[in-house]
C-alpha cells in the first residue's frame, strides 16, 4: 500500500515531563503506516519555522516519509499541551492559537493532485481544514477521513460524499447513543466505519455488516 497524509503537524507537549514529541493526526498516521509496512507513505502540510518545524521534520526523515511538496509558513508550530488522566489517557488543555496551522490553509494546485494521485489512499483529519480541498483530492484517489469526535450529522454530510473510509471517536457516547449514532451513519456510502471507544473495544462497520474487536486477553 501508499499512502499519503494531508494536513495537520503539531507537537504534544507533556506537562508531567516537560518534553513535546512530533504529532498531528495525519503525521501519526503516515508514520505509523510507514512502521506497518506500507511502501510509499509522504505527508502535505504546513510547517512554521521553528525548532520544534525542524524537529518534526527531522522526524519524518528518520521514519523514511516524504514531505517535499509541504509548506513553509514564517510563524510558531502547534503546541498543544497535554495532560494525562489517573488512567494514563491523554487530556489536551490547550495551546498557543497564533500559530501556522491556525493562519494558513492548503489549497491544492495540479503539481499536488499530480503527485497525490500516485498513491492508493489519501488520509486527512477534521484537524487539517481541507474540507474546501476534498473533491479535489476525491477526484484523483480515495480518502480515509478521522472526523476524531466531530459527530455532528451536519458536518458529517456536508463532506461524506467524498470519503470512502470514515473513523470516529464515539468514547464519550453512551451505549444508546452510540446505537443512535450508528443507525444516522447509515444514510451515508461509506464503504467502512471504524467506531474507536477509549478503552472498549472498536466497531467496524463494512457494507452494513457490525465487527467487534476481539481484545487480547
Amino acid at each position: 500500500m501508499n499512502l499519503i497524509a494531508i494536513g495537520d503537524n503539531v507537537v504534544d507537549c507533556y506537562l508531567d515531563q516537560k518534553k513535546y514529541y512530533p504529532g498531528g493526526n495525519c503525521v501519526n498516521v503516515a508514520v505509523n503506516s510507514k512502521r506497518n509496512g506500507a511502501v510509499n507513505v509522504a505527508y502535505i502540510g504546513i510547517f512554521g519555522t521553528d525548532e520544534k518545524a525542524e524537529h518534526i521534520q527531522y522526524a519524518l526523515n528518520e521514519e523514511s516519509v516524504d514531505f517535499k511538496l509541504s509548506r513553509t509558513a514564517m510563524g510558531t508550530s502547534g503546541q498543544p499541551q497535554v495532560s494525562l488522566t489517573a488512567n494514563g489517557d491523554r487530556i489536551f488543555v490547550g495551546g498557543a492559537k497564533n500559530t501556522v496551522q491556525h493562519k494558513f490553509k492548503l489549497q491544492l494546485i495540479k503539481e499536488d493532485l499530480d503527485y497525490i494521485s500516485s498513491f492508493d489512499i489519501c488520509h486527512i483529519s477534521c484537524y487539517s481544514s481541507m474540507e474546501s480541498e476534498l473533491d479535489k483530492i476525491n477526484n484523483v484517489v480515495d480518502i480515509s477521513y478521522d472526523f476524531s469526535n466531530r459527530l455532528e450529522i451536519d458536518y458529517i454530510a456536508s463532506i461524506a460524499k467524498s470519503i470512502k473510509y470514515a473513523f470516529f471517536s464515539a468514547a464519550e457516547l453512551s451505549e444508546s447513543e452510540l446505537n443512535l449514532f450508528m443507525e444516522q451513519l447509515k444514510i451515508f456510502n461509506f464503504e467502512l466505519i471504524a467506531l474507536t471507544r477509549g478503552g472498549l473495544p472498536a466497531i467496524f462497520i463494512c457494507k452494513g455488516e457490525i465487527f467487534n474487536q476481539k481484545l487480547n486477553p
